[in-house]
Protein backbone atom coordinates (compact mmCIF):
# COMPACT_ATOMS: atom_id res chain seq x y z
CA UNK A 1 0.00 0.00 0.00
CA UNK A 2 2.70 2.54 0.98
CA UNK A 3 5.00 1.56 -1.89
CA UNK A 4 2.14 2.06 -4.35
CA UNK A 5 1.55 5.50 -2.84
CA UNK A 6 5.26 6.27 -3.20
CA UNK A 7 4.97 5.24 -6.86
CA UNK A 8 2.18 7.79 -7.32
CA UNK A 9 4.47 10.49 -6.00
CA UNK A 10 7.28 9.23 -8.23
CA UNK A 11 4.95 9.60 -11.21
CA UNK A 12 4.18 13.17 -10.15
CA UNK A 13 7.93 13.85 -10.02
CA UNK A 14 8.32 12.51 -13.56
CA UNK A 15 5.45 14.70 -14.78
CA UNK A 16 7.27 17.69 -13.29
CA UNK A 17 10.49 16.71 -15.12
CA UNK A 18 12.24 15.17 -12.14
CA UNK A 19 13.62 11.66 -11.77
CA UNK A 20 10.64 9.57 -10.64
CA UNK A 21 11.38 8.81 -7.02
CA UNK A 22 8.69 8.93 -4.37
CA UNK A 23 8.85 8.39 -0.63
CA UNK A 24 6.38 7.73 2.15
CA UNK A 25 7.41 7.91 5.80
CA UNK A 26 5.22 6.27 8.44
CA UNK A 27 5.74 6.91 12.14
CA UNK A 28 2.81 5.97 14.34
CA UNK A 29 -0.20 7.93 13.12
CA UNK A 30 1.97 10.25 11.02
CA UNK A 31 2.10 9.46 7.29
CA UNK A 32 4.07 11.86 5.09
CA UNK A 33 4.76 11.76 1.36
CA UNK A 34 7.28 13.44 -0.93
CA UNK A 35 8.70 13.28 -4.41
CA UNK A 36 11.98 14.30 -5.96
CA UNK A 37 11.99 18.08 -6.44
CA UNK A 38 15.53 18.84 -7.58
CA UNK A 39 14.32 20.52 -10.77
CA UNK A 40 11.37 22.31 -9.19
CA UNK A 41 13.40 23.68 -6.27
CA UNK A 42 16.71 24.07 -8.15
CA UNK A 43 18.22 22.18 -5.23
CA UNK A 44 20.61 19.25 -5.59
CA UNK A 45 19.56 17.82 -2.23
CA UNK A 46 15.79 17.94 -2.80
CA UNK A 47 15.53 14.16 -3.01
CA UNK A 48 12.24 12.58 -1.88
CA UNK A 49 13.92 10.91 1.10
CA UNK A 50 15.48 14.15 2.36
CA UNK A 51 12.25 16.10 1.96
CA UNK A 52 10.12 13.56 3.83
CA UNK A 53 12.70 13.18 6.64
CA UNK A 54 12.85 16.97 7.07
CA UNK A 55 9.07 17.26 7.23
CA UNK A 56 8.76 14.35 9.69
CA UNK A 57 11.37 15.91 11.96
CA UNK A 58 9.61 19.26 11.80
CA UNK A 59 6.19 17.79 12.57
CA UNK A 60 7.42 15.48 15.32
CA UNK A 61 9.73 18.10 16.82
CA UNK A 62 12.62 15.65 16.84
CA UNK A 63 15.42 14.64 14.50
CA UNK A 64 15.40 11.04 15.75
CA UNK A 65 12.87 9.02 13.78
CA UNK A 66 13.46 5.75 15.62
CA UNK A 67 9.90 4.46 15.09
CA UNK A 68 9.70 5.37 11.41
CA UNK A 69 9.49 3.19 8.33
CA UNK A 70 10.55 4.85 5.10
CA UNK A 71 9.21 3.52 1.79
CA UNK A 72 11.11 4.65 -1.31
CA UNK A 73 10.70 3.64 -4.93
CA UNK A 74 14.47 3.47 -5.60
CA UNK A 75 17.50 2.34 -3.62
CA UNK A 76 18.72 5.45 -1.78
CA UNK A 77 21.85 7.25 -2.92
CA UNK A 78 24.83 7.91 -0.65
CA UNK A 79 23.47 11.27 0.51
CA UNK A 80 20.05 9.86 1.34
CA UNK A 81 21.57 6.82 3.05
CA UNK A 82 23.51 9.21 5.27
CA UNK A 83 20.33 11.11 6.12
CA UNK A 84 18.45 7.88 6.85
CA UNK A 85 21.21 6.78 9.21
CA UNK A 86 21.52 10.23 10.82
CA UNK A 87 17.74 10.35 11.41
CA UNK A 88 17.86 6.90 13.04
CA UNK A 89 15.10 5.59 10.76
CA UNK A 90 14.04 2.16 12.04
CA UNK A 91 13.18 0.49 8.75
CA UNK A 92 13.73 1.17 5.05
CA UNK A 93 11.66 -0.48 2.32
CA UNK A 94 12.62 0.21 -1.28
CA UNK A 95 11.81 -0.97 -4.78
CA UNK A 96 14.28 -0.63 -7.64
CA UNK A 97 17.97 -1.29 -7.28
CA UNK A 98 20.40 1.42 -8.39
CA UNK A 99 23.62 -0.16 -9.65
CA UNK A 100 25.15 3.25 -10.49
CA UNK A 101 24.50 5.11 -7.26
CA UNK A 102 22.65 2.99 -4.72
CA UNK A 103 23.96 2.83 -1.17
CA UNK A 104 22.58 -0.59 -0.20
CA UNK A 105 24.93 -2.64 -2.33
CA UNK A 106 23.95 -1.22 -5.72
CA UNK A 107 27.16 0.81 -6.03
CA UNK A 108 28.08 1.34 -2.40
CA UNK A 109 27.52 -0.54 0.85
CA UNK A 110 26.61 2.15 3.35
CA UNK A 111 23.26 1.17 4.85
CA UNK A 112 24.53 -2.19 6.08
CA UNK A 113 28.06 -1.08 6.92
CA UNK A 114 29.25 -2.07 10.40
CA UNK A 115 31.11 1.26 10.48
CA UNK A 116 27.97 3.38 10.79
CA UNK A 117 26.58 4.43 14.15
CA UNK A 118 23.05 3.16 13.46
CA UNK A 119 21.65 -0.14 12.24
CA UNK A 120 18.33 -0.32 10.48
CA UNK A 121 16.21 -3.01 8.94
CA UNK A 122 16.26 -2.93 5.14
CA UNK A 123 13.75 -4.66 2.89
CA UNK A 124 14.68 -4.35 -0.78
CA UNK A 125 13.00 -5.30 -4.04
CA UNK A 126 9.42 -4.44 -3.08
CA UNK A 127 7.51 -3.99 -6.37
CA UNK A 128 10.94 -4.02 -7.98
CA UNK A 129 9.76 -4.75 -11.53
CA UNK A 130 7.22 -1.92 -11.42
CA UNK A 131 9.49 0.65 -9.79
CA UNK A 132 12.30 -0.25 -12.20
CA UNK A 133 9.98 0.12 -15.17
CA UNK A 134 8.86 3.52 -13.89
CA UNK A 135 12.48 4.71 -13.86
CA UNK A 136 13.33 3.13 -17.20
CA UNK A 137 10.28 4.66 -18.86
CA UNK A 138 11.35 8.12 -17.65
CA UNK A 139 14.92 7.77 -18.94
CA UNK A 140 13.81 6.29 -22.27
CA UNK A 141 11.62 9.34 -22.82
CA UNK A 142 14.55 11.63 -21.98
CA UNK A 143 16.75 10.03 -24.65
Amino acid sequence: MYMRRAMEFAEAAAEAGDVPVGAVLVSGELVLEAKNEKEAQHDAVAHAEILVIREASRRLGAWRLGDATLYVTKEPCVMCAGAIIAARVKRLVYGARDPKGGADGGAFEILQSPRTNHRLEVCSGVLEAETSEQLQRFFRAKR
